[in-house]
């Protein structure tokens, strides 16, 4: 079984895919970069979230991309990438990156409230914070 096949049924079953654009770019995630060695959770999480866009995902794919070209075995590399892409952003870019540092580094991530942020942005945190739920559930039964 692929991992994709553990996260995509847990993912439609709750609704977090925005649309057929979000879900083809976040299987195309998994199934490229599921059996390397530097696949975890946190990055499948990750994939979830920069898959919402296309800014995102191409994003995301060159990291991957470099990732699996240097044969990592961690996503240490990936995590300093996303301070430094973190340090150049503004608004809601800023906090999607610090999200995905969040979920490479295990812990746990919520908004104050008193962000400058659209709405637009609090959305997409809000559902990937569901879909770590889910992905993390997914992958406790796929193990």
């Amino acid at each position: 079984m692929s991992k994709s096949e553990w996260y995509l049924p847990a993912l439609d079953e709750m609704g977090l895919f925005e649309d057929s654009g979000h879900r083809t770019r976040f299987k195309e995630l998994v199934d490229c970069y599921g059996e390397y060695p530097f696949f975890t959770n946190g990055l499948c999480k990750c994939m979830y979230l920069a898959a919402w866009d296309e800014e995102h995902f191409a994003v995301i794919l060159q990291i991957l991309s470099d990732l699996a070209i240097g044969k990592e075995r961690d996503t240490e590399e990936m995590r300093i990438q996303g301070s430094l892409l973190a340090d150049q952003q503004e608004g809601g870019d800023y906090y999607i990156y610090q999200l995905s540092n969040a979920f490479l580094d295990g812990k746990t991530f919520a908004l104050e409230g008193n962000e400058d942020i659209t709405e637009e942005y609090i959305y997409i945190i809000r559902q990937a914070l569901k879909a770590e739920k889910v992905i993390d559930q997914a992958d406790s039964r796929g193990r």
